[in-house]
């Protein structure tokens, strides 16, 4: 990997970061940034696993006022996503070898649709309500964010949106933040255990880190909706290109 390499992840880590906390798509652009500069697609994935802790470290360090108060609620959905993102890198290590590159088109390809519809899902909000459904769901997204995660934030938001009374601001800072810890607890398995390309970590992590710190305030100002679409649609021809 050239310097030139680098520097380009560390501009994409950035955008990851913004994009991650404005529309919940971060793996959306870092992975496909790793693939440019040659990365295989598991060495990629689980380079990108490892680089996302910084989207949560950024976001959540300029929003954790958002967090305070919730109490065992907030621990008990921290534990559920911690075990969640065990699940998902337990599931991409031990898959057979191949199986990956097979799925990931249909899970980028879902992942650009639930955002494509996310307004068609916020219309909806408070249609549903039971005990067991947000555990649930924290618990489901979780192990899909260990295992790939793109798309993850936006299903993670659309389910909070659906099922509680939580706001589109406390929501988006809850996504990042448990995501964030199912991301680390992946992130430790694939170090120990998984093809991390380290020098790529660093790159996307330094961006990502920033591009998190500066999404809070920037999704104030910046038209979700624009960035929410072109997202999508990159996200579709991503799915297109990579099922060829």
């Amino acid at each position: 990997m050239t310097v030139l390499d680098f520097f380009l992840l560390v501009v994409a880590g950035f955008f990851t970061g913004l994009i991650g906390f404005v529309t919940g798509m971060a793996s959306i652009v870092s992975y496909p940034a790793l693939l440019a500069v040659g990365l295989p697609p598991v060495t990629a994935n689980v380079t990108n696993t490892v680089a996302m802790v910084a989207v949560g470290v950024g976001a959540t360090a300029n929003s954790g006022r958002e967090l305070t108060g919730r109490g065992r609620t907030l621990v008990w959905w921290a534990g559920l996503s911690a075990l969640g993102g065990l699940l998902g890198a337990l599931a991409l290590l031990v898959a057979p070898e191949g199986t990956f590159e097979v799925v990931v088109p249909f899970l980028v390809a879902a992942a650009s649709i639930a955002l494509l519809v996310q307004p068609v899902v916020r219309k909806h909000v408070g249609e549903l309500s039971a005990p067991w459904i947000v555990p649930l769901g924290i618990l489901l997204i979780s192990v899909y964010g260990g295992y790939f995660g793109a798309g993850a934030g936006v299903i993670y938001l659309s389910m909070m949106l659906l099922c509680t009374s939580e706001s589109v601001w406390s929501a988006s800072v809850l996504k990042s933040f448990l995501l964030g810890i199912a991301n680390l607890v992946a992130a430790l398995g694939f170090a120990m255990f998984g093809p991390v390309h380290w020098f790529a970590a660093l790159g996307l992590a330094i961006g990502a880190l920033v591009g998190g710190w500066c999404g809070p305030p920037v999704v104030k100002v910046i038209p979700p909706n624009l960035l929410r679409v072109a997202v999508g649609v990159l996200g579709l021809g991503l799915a297109v290109y990579l099922a060829r």
